[in-house]
């Protein structure tokens, strides 16, 4: 076996051990089938950009359309959900912004429209601020609305290609220096 499926062994959890949970435990007649836990090169790319991909969809939908396409397209599950939390409350905005001006470029508005500034936070009335950071989302249309999958399916086919050409490289690397130390004999 592989270093790195080793290495994703150890990170990852034992399904056996995960469906024996009693909250879990429902889950298996579903989710306990070998495609959706295989650590192959092509399986692990794929769950690594519909991680990425599913990353980009609001609040809490992330990981339930991460699982969804895992179980649609047949991937590595975990790998698929934990690629998701790239996403975070420190790195939302920043990446909703990217998706609103990848958005412009690719509707050809790039000089057309203003972004309006984000509502400044306001430790006092925090659900105001919620409103407010809603209503400016709302106001940013189609180009958030073309943005957001366009981004992740950019994000999802860079990390796919990335997980490819790493897993590749450190195989030859591996190959290597096997044949190195063969050759040392």
């Amino acid at each position: 076996m592989s270093q790195i499926r080793q290495h994703l062994r150890k990170l990852l959890p034992d399904r056996h051990v995960l469906f024996q949970n009693r909250y879990l435990r429902w889950l298996a007649p579903y989710l306990d089938h070998p495609a959706f836990w295989s650590l192959n090169r092509r399986k692990v790319a794929l769950a690594f950009a519909i991680g990425l991909f599913s990353g980009l969809m609001p609040g809490p939908s992330q990981m339930i359309t991460a699982a969804l396409l895992a179980l649609v397209f047949r991937v590595n599950l975990p790998v698929a959900i934990v690629t998701t939390l790239y996403s975070n409350p420190l790195t939302y905005l920043p990446l909703y912004y990217l998706a609103y001006t990848y958005g412009k470029l690719l509707l050809g508005r790039v000089n057309h429209d203003t972004m309006t500034a984000v509502p400044e936070w306001s430790m006092s009335s925090p659900l105001e601020w919620l409103q407010q950071v809603a209503d400016w989302m709302a106001g940013l249309g189609l180009p958030l609305a073309v943005g957001v999958p366009m981004l992740g399916l950019t994000f999802g086919l860079a990390g796919y290609l990335c997980v490819r050409a790493g897993w590749r490289c450190y195989i030859v690397m591996a190959w290597k220096k096997r044949k190195g130390w063969r050759g040392t004999r």
